[in-house]
């Protein structure tokens, strides 16, 4: 009898780890199972978050009203650029301060996407003024206004700070990019 309980004991205990056993195997199926749903689930917000973004971009900003206006330069030989203020029809509308690196950035090609925003159709007049220091580390502020039309289009002007070799100074361009 002691024998047939010993037994049963051992056998209990054998069938409990059996089945601990197999429900481990099952929680870590489970568990890789989870953790590929979770994978998934996450690609699929950063998906929709992106969408997202782009349908509030058209939203806020749709293409027959949308209006951006960029800044870039040249080496920078005769100018060290500080900052940019822009005015659209007199009215302040954007402006920065720039640090070393971001002036480096810009000198290296970059371009800066100084605003985007929603105008009404018709005439109107952007002016940039660009602030920093020539080449003799004096003080200069140059400014570039551009008149021009806005149409059921997106419209896109580029600010470029250039150096003119002739004259020994930067100027400003303005270019419209058209689509």
């Amino acid at each position: 009898m002691k024998m047939y309980k010993q037994l049963l004991k051992i056998a209990l205990v054998v069938s409990s780890l059996s089945f601990a056993s197999g429900f481990f195997n099952l929680a870590m199926a489970n568990n890789s199972e989870l953790n590929q749903s979770i994978q998934d689930l996450k690609q699929q917000v950063l998906e929709l978050n992106r969408k997202l973004f782009i349908l509030e971009e058209d939203l806020l900003f749709p293409a027959s009203n949308q209006l951006a206006v960029f800044i870039s330069l040249d080496v920078g030989q005769f100018f060290k650029l500080d900052s940019v203020e822009l005015k659209l029809n007199d009215q302040p509308i954007a402006g920065t301060l720039y640090t070393d690196r971001q002036r480096t950035a810009l000198e290296q090609g970059g371009i800066q996407k100084l605003f985007i925003g929603n105008i009404k159709e018709g005439e109107h007049s952007l002016t940039a003024f660009f602030i920093g220091l020539d080449k003799q580390g004096n003080n200069i502020k140059k400014a570039k206004q551009f008149s021009f039309e806005k149409f059921d289009e997106a419209s896109m002007i580029e600010f470029k700070l250039v150096d003119d070799t002739g004259s020994q100074q930067a100027k400003v361009e303005v270019e419209e990019w058209v689509l």
